[in-house]
């Protein structure tokens, strides 16, 4: 594989970070399989029980989605990202690389209601030298969310369905004519995401997506003037 970030310790980092993550998909699937086959489990609304399992989990956004955000935000020469969902901070490394290579300033906003999973994630900002341009927002995204403080170029929706349409709608009225907002799994996930949808479609939001073919899809949405 070429070398897209063009800084090998951060990428020798990721590459930890993603051999982590992907170590942890066989005991995410048969958790959240046996749950299915039980029917004790409901995609909208996670109990406390898939909660708790969750809580400890390096996740990352896959690694094709994630170098290609790093592209896009490299594409609109974007200095203000938002990430709803950080968890340990894997695509949020991409993204404040992209923001760092632009134009050597700028942040990411980032938010994670997991405090040990913030905690984490502030390691691997700090492992990888790009802290200074990262803002981590502690909490719940309906409030960590509320003050943007300014336009945005670029957004990842990576988190919890039910709550991918109060993200989306806390930063829509920042996004910028000709921002992009990527949100994950919308195919796989597609009535779940209903809402979301629902908002993405209201004319008056001013925005258009498409649904990539990426594993699990993934939605590619403009802000239109």
């Amino acid at each position: 594989m070429s070398s897209l970030l063009r800084d090998p310790p951060l990428e020798a980092l990721l590459d930890r970070l993603h051999a982590q993550s992907e170590g942890r998909g066989g005991a995410m699937a048969d958790y959240f399989g046996k749950r299915a086959a039980e029917g004790s489990i409901d995609s909208n609304a996670f109990d406390d029980e898939a909660d708790r399992f969750l809580s400890d989990k390096l996740v990352a956004l896959d690694r094709d989605k994630a170098r290609f955000c790093y592209q896009l935000c490299r594409a609109l020469r974007a200095t203000r990202v938002v990430e709803a969902g950080t968890s340990f901070g894997v695509s949020t490394l991409y993204l404040a690389a992209a923001v760092r290579d632009n134009a050597g300033g700028g942040r990411v906003i980032g938010t994670e209601n997991e405090p040990a999973k913030a905690a984490s994630a502030r390691a691997n900002f700090a492992a990888a030298g790009l802290s200074g341009f990262i803002e981590l927002r502690e909490g719940d995204l309906r409030e960590t969310l509320k003050d943007i403080g300014g336009a945005i170029d670029f957004a990842l929706i990576d988190i919890w369905v039910p709550m991918a349409r109060p993200a989306l709608e806390l930063i829509a009225p920042s996004l910028r004519v000709g921002a992009i907002v990527v949100c994950d799994n919308t195919a796989q996930f597609r009535e779940p995401y209903r809402d979301y949808f629902a908002f993405i479609d209201d004319p008056t939001h001013r925005l258009r997506t498409m649904t990539l073919p990426f594993e699990g899809g993934l939605e590619l949405t403009v802000k239109c003037g």
